[in-house]
């Protein structure tokens, strides 16, 4: 119960929720514990789920000539819809658990029946998806801009939480730079 919580006060931000449509959504299976470690999708895997984070974290990478390259951390409300999904192709990376998480898993068939029944929801989802092109977009221009030392700057700003959260090696791999850089990167910044 207190997981649809978690779930009903986020969309209260965007939309207000009446009894039938919380019951709607508490009625469906969406609801699912993980552990970390866990793999929700390989490489070479078609998917048909869409993840979005009630509680943990979970991350996307590649694996380029033997070592893995992470691309995003996706923590507390934040969703993931894998390009698999979109594309109907077979993914081209991994999505694993980085902590143990609570995660609500969607496809295409649970979202048309609720959208189907509750329109609004679609339009919920637009908004949630423009939000997410454009976090997107602005953390790509910040990144392909900014140093290494800056790119560790604006993740201490921005989402500090990853910096306790996420094993170092997974967070040198996310900003670009092996964990030895990283090491060095943060003994500068003690100093100043």
């Amino acid at each position: 119960m207190e997981t649809q919580n978690l779930l009903f006060d986020y969309i209260s931000k965007y939309i207000h929720l009446d009894e039938n449509e919380k019951n709607a959504i508490a009625s469906l299976d969406i609801f699912h514990t993980t552990k970390k470690g866990q793999l929700l999708l390989k490489q070479g895997e078609l998917s048909n789920q869409g993840y979005f984070v009630l509680k943990g974290c979970i991350r996307s990478y590649y694996i380029v000539e033997g070592e893995e390259k992470t691309t995003a951390f996706h923590t507390e409300m934040e969703s993931l819809t894998p390009h698999s999904l979109v594309n109907n192709k077979p993914s081209e990376y991994y999505i694993s658990c980085v902590e143990d998480s609570i995660l609500l898993i969607s496809n295409p068939e649970i979202e048309t029946e609720m959208f189907q029944k509750f329109p609004k929801f679609e339009s919920l989802c637009r908004v949630l998806s423009e939000n997410i092109l454009t976090k997107q977009q602005i953390d790509f221009d910040s990144f392909k801009i900014s140093s290494p030392e800056k790119r560790y700057l604006n993740l201490m700003k921005n989402r500090p939480d990853l910096i306790q959260r996420v094993p170092q090696h997974q967070l040198a791999s996310f900003l670009g730079i092996k964990p030895q850089s990283l090491s060095r990167i943060k003994a500068r910044i003690l100093k100043k």
